[in-house]
């Protein structure tokens, strides 16, 4: 799966290429996250029929799971699938590069603005646009940047799932202290051998 025009290494006549509106995408992901909250809400409450409300951080973190856990296995099918026909990547900076550059630019409609790393496994990516929170608006900017944070649980599975795909383990932590600006914190535990 695609969005609009394939780029160059995609090959545009394989007979098994679907393509997809972006703004579908993003109404996806704009419905995905009051969603998993409500979910959330809803399997909790059967198992502790006594409590009338759920605890709010008890139920951000099973929205945080699903939404991670959904971001995760795209991720991996991503990777499968846009990576067949390369060869296979052995450097960690090159998966991590692949992940700014192709994988970004197939899902966001753009490549990360900034790459750094301490050559230490922790990767830090930023991109000053994010699609996701570019349309987002509140009545301040901090009731803003609140509200912004689940949005990047996905992205934070799909990066995930990608490394994991390619045999790289590791932890991704997301935050934005400005709209629509974001970062991701990657710290690589190890890899598969």
């Amino acid at each position: 799966m695609s969005f609009e025009t394939p780029l160059p290494p995609y090959n545009a006549s394989d007979p098994h290429a679907t393509f997809l509106n972006s703004s579908c995408f993003d109404l996806l992901l704009i419905e995905m996250v009051p969603t998993a909250h409500r979910l959330a809400g809803e399997l909790k409450a059967p198992r502790e029929a006594e409590k009338k409300q759920v605890d709010d951080e008890e139920q951000r973190e099973m929205a945080f799971r699903r939404l991670d856990s959904m971001g995760y296995r795209v991720g991996q099918g991503l990777v499968e699938r846009f990576s067949r026909d390369r060869p296979r990547l052995t450097d960690t900076l090159d998966m991590i590069k692949f992940l700014c550059k192709d994988l970004w630019t197939l899902v966001f409609r753009k490549q990360i603005d900034n790459l750094k790393t301490n050559h230490r496994g922790v990767y830090v990516l930023t991109d000053n646009t994010f699609r996701p929170l570019s349309r987002m608006s509140m009545s301040t900017p901090a009731e803003a940047v609140s509200n912004a944070q689940p949005f990047l649980w996905f992205p934070c599975g799909v990066i995930r799932g990608a490394l994991a795909s390619m045999g790289i383990i590791a932890t991704v932590q997301a935050e934005t202290s400005e709209l629509p600006a974001a970062t991701f914190q990657i710290k690589t535990l190890s890899a598969k051998g």
